[in-house]
């Protein structure tokens, strides 16, 4: 749209096409009174005018503001506890929350402000630039929790410290003798994972230790990904004596792996998860894993979608909470000789 161009009213979508400007309000207020085929002609000249609702205009006398909370794939523990925290933290803040899978279909921005959202926060889910783009049209701030990728410098996001997380993990096995330690973790590009592996990589290098290339081994942040990286490492000449899983899930999975080798559980093979989801306390045995404070970022996350709502500003573009490391029983000092 040019500068100085007239901003598109009702009386002209409903001019184009041939209905009354009331029949018009009902569709962009989501009335269900409307012919189908007309609903569908009316949204359509709505999204070819970039008509946006001016649902901002009444905020003011909005008592409970609505986000959009939108994650990808299944609702795994990490995800729950993650939307525990945004949950807990709306209901102190007085506002209300709608969850939803991610859904990329055509003028999905636009249609969150129709249906009353102020804000999107989204929890480890990849937003391209045409993605942020359409927020930007629409008015809808973005908050990113646990960003996978290095975010946009529009994006707001709430992350841990992954680094000095797989920094801690590792140096827990090191000082209980391990010197042969593997890492299992998420997608090679996603930044926390890459922060996990560099803290790994740094607290061996400090020791002296070798890392082998083969001791790497990205994958998903899934329960398979440890199941089949533990299979490959126990497969080397030479197989670890201790596996820093990227989170619970593939902890979990290097556990069964090694149960169904023979293999105990820290006796024979020490394991560190990072996250500290319920997951890590019902492991067998109990988990040692990093907490990632993921009720804290949720709740992080809702506080700074709401400011942003308001049009307040915030000190800065990305929130980091420190991470601890919790110390159960998978881990022990390695057989002698190992």
């Amino acid at each position: 749209m040019r500068p100085n161009a007239r901003r598109t009213t009702l009386a002209d979508i409903a001019l184009a096409a041939g209905v009354s400007v009331a029949t018009v309000s009902k569709v962009v207020n989501g009335r269900g009174d409307v012919a189908p085929h007309t609903r569908t002609r009316v949204q359509e000249l709505l999204h070819q005018h970039d008509y946006l609702a001016p649902v901002f205009r009444h905020t003011e006398a909005v008592e409970s503001p609505t986000i959009e909370v939108q994650f990808k794939g299944g609702l795994t523990t990490y995800v729950a506890d993650a939307l525990e925290g945004i949950i807990d933290s709306a209901a102190e803040s007085g506002a209300s929350v709608v969850i939803s899978k991610a859904s990329r279909a055509p003028h999905w921005a636009r249609d969150l402000v129709s249906a009353g959202r102020r804000a999107v926060i989204a929890i480890t889910s990849v937003y391209t630039t045409a993605h942020l783009n359409e927020l930007a049209r629409s008015g809808l701030p973005l908050v990113v929790l646990d960003p996978l990728h290095l975010p946009d410098s529009r994006v707001n996001s709430v992350g841990a410290t992954n680094f000095a997380g797989g920094l801690a993990a590792t140096r827990h096995l090191l000082s209980l003798g391990h010197r042969r330690v593997a890492y299992i973790g998420g997608p090679a590009m996603a930044v926390c994972a890459q922060a996990r592996m560099h803290g790994y990589r740094a607290a061996l290098e400090a020791e002296g230790a070798q890392v082998p290339d083969a001791y790497v081994r990205p994958g998903e942040f899934t329960y398979e990904t440890g199941l089949l990286g533990a299979r490959a490492l126990l497969d080397l000449p030479e197989p670890p004596t201790a596996v820093f899983a990227g989170n619970d899930e593939i902890a979990v999975g290097v556990i069964e792996t090694a149960r169904t080798r023979g293999l105990r559980v820290p006796e024979d093979l020490s394991v560190v998860g990072f996250d500290d989801t319920s997951l890590a306390q019902m492991a067998s045995p109990p988990l040692t894993t990093v907490r990632q404070p993921l009720r804290e970022m949720g709740g992080a996350a809702l506080r700074t979608a709401l400011r942003l709502a308001n049009g307040e500003k915030v000190e800065s573009h990305h929130i980091e909470l420190a991470t601890e490391l919790v110390v159960r029983a998978s881990t022990a000092p390695p057989r002698e000789g190992g």
